[in-house]
């Protein structure tokens, strides 16, 4: 605002060198001191070389207030060599010489020579202490300014607003609460807390330490507050998710203080909490008050109603974004291309890439992200392969996508592609990888890729941790799974490596061992549990048996965590109480369910049913799954085998006719062995020896002596990948069926062959004895 105000350097320039030295204004010097800081405010150099001629010409050069304006006009312009030559060659060098090649050297980056220059200086006062403390800390070498204000102290030198400011900036980042309280406390033993730059970072400071009580009381004793103040308050209250506190103190600060970053800090609120409807409501209002809305607020809205599928909300926000001409941004163009994604409507969002800037690398992903979302794999494939240009996050997106979409293998052929193109991957694309191998069951590929992480040096966050405990727990190796959870679990931040270690160890059937793990999860008091950390808790309840320990986590997901129960919890919990022949119990919790149960629950029921022999509650359970789908052989099958164990014929054969009637077919017994081979696909072919796994100890030989039993090596592991939670007895039934096929081809292969050479050898000895006989006659 008030560098308009300063002479620019081209008039001074006219003024200083049409004046002949006769007639120089009697304040000629102040002229030349004036336009070099003209030329420092607008890092004009040429000005500044011209101005300096003139003050060697007119014989100022040796004035020291000149010659330090000169070095400070270099050195704001960048020129650290000029500025260095004059502050060499000058005669006088004063605190305030070395001062202003301290602040160059350090806005430059070049710490090293600020803190040489700063050792040599003869007499440090506090602005040169200052000078070294606000450098440091506004780069982030918090150590560094510490290590300088302790010297000032121990030097005796009182600091000022701007240092105790500055140091409280610098310890901001990683300082806790007994860093702000001794800061505090050293802001009022000075006398310093009054000034409103002090206070203002002692509040920043609280409000990122987390602790907005003691901020509340330095707010509420601060003598002076300005906007600052005011946002830094608000933004403390916005960060915690305390919106009503927000709210309140935005109603609180005067009309006038009100800022864009003030009305943002409140949108923003509404929209972490998914408030859509407050949040567009104080943009309204703070359109109508004639703040002018940023990019990023409006891109923050659009972001949210694409999060909560609010279209309505979206297309007029679309409209303001082109009514203010933020449609050119690109980042701005693809947060749209997302929101009409997310809403389902790809054709808009197509048309928006279209009619955008088609070359924009970030757009393009957004399209791909959007088909990949509505299963449209292939649209997004042929965007991908149209692409001249590819980042980290095109090649994940659709790697991911193909994992999602149950095609791992050509995700794995992508990510093959993406190594050899040179493209680095990033933890999203490695966990799809884990996924999609995972998926396959393959072993010794996960390994492979594991080692691939660690010989690349890729971070470990939470996500990539869980989805290569997961992948070793499918590939049936829970051992390695317990490994890298060991390695991680001290550095989780968030619940997803305990969720798969957990609902890993419950699909082993390792039940004793995932409770364990849960109750270490429940000592962690930071780590925020979800849904899917009861859906593992129930299941290792369910294989164990302890329905009494299962009731109970179920009500504390309830009551403790506030999670609402979803279909697979009461799915666990009625295979818990069917397993344990509570049948009624099961069937009730099935009626009070909030939603209506779907085919697995009631199939659930009838099998726990034919289990204990219930035939009440299994018409019961095998009527709703009938109304749910019709054509379900399996469920009818059940039904009969139920009637046939209750030795009721009549109603066997009764069922049996409907299915008839009803062209109700149940698949064949060996489907499960054809489901088996093409559920492994081209690995069978390719790496059957490396996935070899033995669902038995000592049947290794036998299992790889015939061909029939090589679709049943892999079943184990395909159990695992689809979360079977019986697989070793589904197991032992298949071989059992096996063996005993075995044996009937052996008494095929052995018996038969030697009572057809038995026979023959018979009619051979026959014809022989008969021949005899005649030559006898």
């Amino acid at each position: 605002m008030f560098n308009s105000l300063k002479p620019k350097p081209c008039w001074l320039h006219k003024c200083l060198s049409t004046s002949a030295p006769s007639s120089r204004p009697h304040h000629y010097d102040l002229l030349l001191i004036s336009s070099l800081k003209s030329a420092a405010t607008h890092c004009s150099i040429s000005h500044g070389r011209i101005t300096h001629c003139l003050v060697i010409k007119s014989g100022f050069a040796s004035n020291p207030f000149i010659l330090n304006t000169l070095i400070n006009m270099y050195a704001k312009c960048g020129f650290l060599q000029d500025a260095e030559r004059l502050f060499s060659f000058s005669p006088n060098l004063d605190p305030v010489s070395y001062n202003i090649m301290i602040s160059g050297y350090v806005k430059s980056g070049r710490f090293h020579e600020a803190r040489s220059l700063f050792d040599q200086m003869p007499k440090k006062g506090c602005v040169s202490y200052t000078t070294m403390v606000m450098g440091f800390a506004s780069k982030g070498y918090w150590r560094e300014a510490i290590g300088i204000f302790k010297e000032m102290r121990y030097g005796g030198i009182l600091p000022n607003e701007v240092t105790l400011a500055s140091l409280i900036s610098a310890c901001s980042g990683f300082g806790g609460i007994s860093i702000c309280r001794m800061l505090h406390g050293l802001a009022v033993k000075v006398i310093l807390d009054e000034f409103v730059i002090v206070s203002t970072n002692l509040l920043h400071m609280y409000c990122v330490c987390g602790s907005l009580k003691d901020g509340r009381d330095l707010f509420n004793q601060m003598l002076e507050k300005n906007v600052v103040s005011w946002n830094v308050m608000l933004n403390g209250y916005a960060k915690a998710g305390d919106v009503e506190l927000a709210r309140e103190l935005f109603e609180k600060i005067p009309v006038k203080e009100k800022d864009v970053v003030s009305w943002g800090t409140m949108v923003d609120a509404y929209v972490q909490v998914d408030w859509l409807s407050e949040a567009l409501t104080m943009f309204c209002a703070m359109l109508r008050e004639g703040v002018e809305a940023s990019d990023v607020m409006i891109v923050d809205l659009v972001s949210a109603c694409a999060r909560l599928i609010a279209t309505l909300e979206g297309f007029q926000l679309h409209g303001r974004i082109v009514k203010a001409g933020f449609e050119c941004y690109d980042f701005v163009q693809a947060t749209i291309i997302h929101f009409y994604a997310a809403c389902g409507r790809v054709d808009l969002a197509y048309l928006q890439f279209e009619v955008g800037v088609k070359d924009h690398l970030p757009s393009r992903n957004a399209v791909i992200a959007g088909y990949i979302r509505n299963g449209m794999i292939e649209q997004a494939r042929l965007v991908f392969d149209e692409m001249a240009e590819r980042d980290v996050s095109s090649w994940s997106s659709m790697i991911a996508g193909y994992a999602q979409s149950e095609q791992p293998n050509i995700a794995l052929e992508l990510f093959q592609e993406m190594v050899a193109c040179g493209m680095q991957p990033n933890q999203i694309t490695l966990a799809s990888v884990f996924s999609a191998i995972a998926s396959l069951g393959m072993l010794n590929e996960g390994r492979w890729a594991h080692e691939y992480v660690q010989n690349n040096c890729i971070p470990l966050n939470d996500n990539l941790s869980a989805a290569i405990i997961d992948m070793y727990a499918k590939c049936g190796s829970i051992n390695a799974a317990l490994e890298v959870f060991c390695q991680i679990r001290e550095k989780a931040s968030t619940v997803s490596p305990w969720n798969a270690m957990i609902c890993g160890l419950a699909m082993h059937g390792d039940a004793n061992l995932s409770l364990e793990i849960y109750s270490y999860l429940e000592r962690r008091h930071h780590i925020k549990q979800n849904s899917i950390t009861f859906i593992g808790v129930l299941t290792a309840c369910c294989h164990a048996g302890l329905v009494e320990l299962g009731e109970k986590y179920f009500k504390r997901m309830k009551n403790v965590y506030n999670i609402d129960p979803g279909i697979k919890h009461y799915g666990c919990m009625v295979d818990l109480l069917g397993r344990a022949g509570r049948l009624e119990e099961a069937e009730k919790m099935i009626m009070s369910m909030p939603m209506k149960a779907d085919v697995v629950i009631w199939g659930t029921l009838l099998a726990a049913c034919r289990t204990h022999g219930n035939v009440d509650i299994g018409e019961r359970a095998a009527e709703n799954l009938a109304k749910l789908e019709p054509c379900h052989g399996g469920g009818k099958v059940l039904l009969s085998n139920l009637y046939a164990d209750a030795g009721r014929w009549e109603d066997v054969f009764s069922v049996r006719r409907a299915m008839q009637n009803q062209r109700v077919k149940k698949s064949p017994g060996y489907s499960g062995v054809l489901l088996v081979k093409a559920g492994i696909g081209d690995l069978i072919k390719r790496r059957t020896d490396d996935m070899t796994l033995a669902i038995g100890d000592g049947r290794l030989a036998v299992m790889a002596s015939d061909f029939a039993m090589g679709q049943f090596r892999f079943l184990k592991r395909l159990l695992l990948v689809h979360g079977h939670l019986n697989y070793q007895h589904l197991g032992y039934v298949v071989l059992y069926n096996f063996y005993r096929n075995a044996v009937f081809v052996l008494m095929l292969f052995w018996y038969v062959p030697f009572f057809v050479v038995n026979l023959s050898l018979l009619n051979f000895l026959g014809a022989l004895l008969k021949r005899k006989g005649e030559n006898t006659r």
